[in-house]
């Protein structure tokens, strides 16, 4: 009476074993974007090269994936792209993943949302005062004035001159410049005393 259904078969003889496909794991790779692509944003096309199975057999295929990159978006985030792997009569297709890294910038370092301009201003600036034309992301110069005796590693911060914020990509970080003063290699004899007589000794 009642009970449950029988899905299965019992007794000796009646099992078949059915392997369960297990997942590859996941294959990764490294996406290189430049400092400008995460300011806006873009649309990156990744070829990739993989195997599906064509009835009994396998035939191998190449696939565009495209991958939007979103403002601000830090060194180290992940994109995947479920079960884009290849696949055969045992597995399941891996997944594929691409992890941000940011290419190498000639002007800028970047520090989460901030990058850090470093300007290089002479002895004589940095005791007497300077003007620094320092470029943004955008192609524009913010102009930061010293009127103060400037130490090396002092930093001045513009605000709202950096990359978006990952989860507020209305808003930016800061451009940072860090001046770095270049010593002079050799001072004549003339001013050195000069110096020695304009500055005190300690």
């Amino acid at each position: 009476m009642g009970g449950f259904p029988r899905s299965f078969s019992s007794g000796m003889g009646g099992h078949t074993s059915v392997v369960k496909k297990q997942q590859d794991p996941p294959v990764v790779h490294d996406l290189r974007v430049t400092l400008e692509e995460v300011l806006s944003g873009c649309t990156k096309k990744m070829k990739i090269s993989r195997k599906r199975l064509n009835g009994q057999t396998l035939r191998k295929e190449e696939k565009i994936l495209e991958v939007q990159i979103k403002k601000g978006w830090k060194e180290g985030t992940k994109i995947t792209f479920p079960k884009e792997g290849d696949e055969t009569p045992t597995n399941i297709p891996a997944d594929i993943v691409f992890v941000l890294k940011d290419k190498p910038h000639p002007v800028f370092k970047r520090d989460g949302s901030d990058i850090i301009y470093t300007a290089k201003i002479s002895l004589r600036d940095a005791l007497c005062g300077c003007t620094v034309n320092a470029p943004t992301l955008d192609g524009r110069t913010v102009t930061v004035s010293s009127t103060d005796i400037v130490h090396p590693g002092m930093k001045r911060r513009i605000s709202g001159e950096g990359l978006p914020y990952p989860k507020r990509p209305d808003r930016r970080g800061d451009l940072i410049v860090e001046y770095e003063v270049r010593f002079p290699e050799r001072l004549t004899q003339n001013a050195r005393d000069t110096i020695a007589q304009v500055l005190p000794r300690s």
